[in-house]
């Protein structure tokens, strides 16, 4: 059975892998989808969820979410949006983004661009009310999401 989208054979692994995703919904890394898979898979490597995640993301299954000095994280949500990384807990949310204020913020004259990808870096939510943090000044750069 072949998969319409990549011409690739259908694997028992890839999909085991692409349901892991979908079902931790966290932004998991690579290790952290091959100790829930493990599990139901006791064959399964760790290279193989690596080449199977690369795969999806070439597929258009599965979106990469990159942070700097951080494991590569894999996000199921397709439509375009952004991310916040806490840096206190580490967790990774999905932020939605108003995509058409971005295009018209970008002024670079015959080019297309096919993607753009939002991660901002700071607090959560629940981090930032666990803190007992001043007010910010108006004016200021920072903000609470």
């Amino acid at each position: 059975m072949k998969n319409d989208l990549s011409g690739m054979r259908y694997s028992k692994q890839r999909e085991l892998i692409l349901q892991q995703v979908q079902e931790l919904q966290d932004h998991p890394t690579a290790e952290e989808i091959y100790k829930t898979a493990l599990h139901l898979c006791p064959s399964l490597s760790l290279g193989t969820v690596y080449r199977n995640l690369n795969s999806l993301v070439e597929m258009g299954k599965v979106r990469r979410v990159c942070i700097p000095g951080q494991p590569d994280r894999f996000d199921h949500t397709l439509p375009w949006h952004g991310h916040l990384y806490c840096t206190r807990c580490g967790r990774v949310e999905d932020l939605p983004l108003d995509g058409e204020a971005l295009r018209r913020a970008v002024t670079v004259p015959q080019s297309r661009i096919s993607d753009c990808v939002v991660t901002w870096i700071g607090l959560c939510q629940a981090c930032a009310g666990e803190l007992d943090l001043p007010e910010e000044p108006a004016g200021s750069e920072a903000a609470v999401f």
